[in-house]
């Protein structure tokens, strides 16, 4: 007589501590082995796209930064990028130059919460603490700078709400972190537990990556060399070199963001010198009260954390745009884990998933 196992279905969320956010993930279960896993969210939205057709553009400047608080200045960026985009404004070198270094200082913030938290997530508690005290030296300057620890507005159409100072800080920032770096590496890269729970979990296939809108670190770490950056105005006449690696699992995505935060760290000490020497801070800032974008369609993109970001305009002439639509990096890698946890055993889960750098704002906006 021919019998069948009997399969489990487990709710993963969504209130779970390692989905980061509300994230419930509906998985099918044979034993520990996962037949199918189905997101579900929602659970965040706020409605930050049909917001923005009731606000003029400068009321709605300051929410953007709350699509990814942990890398608010992105989206400020990409906001503003549009908009000047729109109605044809060249930063001078002195904003972009400003702008790359708060970008670039999100940037290895955003990934020093992700080490911290990932680690923490697979059982290991101390690196988060290290983690988390490296970002706030980046946290305490942008205080400093903007006034705030998360949602920084600081970005304005046209350039910056004013220049910036404190460099003093942000060389010591370049002078600690690459050290910490390395203690992070002694302790967790070549680790024998981290090892087993990461290598060859969660496989990710160039071609799978292709088919499913996937960009950024987790691209790169499956061997594709794409990087924004290299193509973007702002970044011009800044030396890196994007990171890729051909793991395709989750040891190799967490390896590339490592790797990242020293490429960062590169641009951020070229963006520095430049400061030191460039101009007083000129810039063309437009009329909030006057501010209308013409009649047309826009479009911008930008290197996140997290993967392409974009976003899509459409104006009819007026102060407030008739249609906005954001595109986030982790949206599709939430509708990634339907595929990556297929095949993979309950225990790998949170690994597979936390490898991918998923937050939930973006998810739901």
């Amino acid at each position: 007589m021919k019998t069948t196992a009997a399969t489990l279905k487990l709710n993963l969320g969504p209130q779970h501590p390692s989905t980061h956010g509300v994230l419930r993930l509906i998985l099918e279960l044979e034993g520990e082995k996962i037949l199918s896993c189905e997101p579900d969210i929602g659970y965040l939205h706020r409605g930050m796209e049909k917001m923005a057709e009731g606000m003029t553009y400068v009321q709605y400047l300051p929410t953007v930064d709350r699509i990814d608080y942990l890398a608010g200045c992105f989206y400020s960026e990409l906001f503003c990028k549009t908009v000047e985009k729109a109605l044809d404004i060249s930063l001078s070198q002195r904003v972009r130059t400003i702008r790359v270094v708060l970008l670039e200082l999100n940037r290895i913030s955003s990934h020093l919460l992700w080490i911290g938290a990932f680690l923490m997530d697979l059982g290991a508690l101390s690196p988060f603490f290290y983690a988390m005290r490296e970002r706030e030296m980046i946290l305490r300057y942008f205080e400093k700078l903007t006034g705030q620890r998360m949602m920084y507005n600081y970005f304005v159409f046209g350039g910056v709400r004013k220049d910036i100072d404190y460099l003093e800080d942000i060389e010591e920032i370049i002078k600690v972190l690459p050290k910490k770096i390395e203690d992070y590496e002694k302790i967790i890269t070549d680790n024998p537990i981290f090892l087993t729970r990461t290598r060859g979990k969660g496989i990710l296939e160039p071609e799978t990556a292709f088919n499913n809108s996937i960009t950024g670190v987790n691209l790169r770490a499956s061997g594709v060399e794409y990087d924004l950056r290299k193509t973007d105005k702002l970044y011009e006449g800044f030396e890196f070199t994007p990171v890729v690696l051909d793991g395709k699992d989750a040891w190799a995505r967490y390896k590339a963001r490592v790797l990242e935060l020293r490429e960062s760290l590169k641009i951020v000490e070229q963006g520095v010198n430049i400061l030191k020497d460039s101009e007083p801070l000129r810039q063309k800032l437009i009329n909030p009260l006057t501010l209308k974008l013409p009649e047309g369609e826009y479009y911008s993109e930008i290197e996140a954390p997290r993967g392409l970001a974009s976003l899509y305009i459409k104006s009819t002439g007026m102060d407030k745009p008739y249609r906005l639509k954001w595109r986030t990096g982790s949206y599709y890698a939430v509708n990634l884990l339907r595929r990556l946890l297929v095949g993979e055993y309950l225990n790998d889960a949170i690994a597979i998933a936390g490898s991918l750098d998923i937050i939930l704002p973006e998810v739901d906006k």
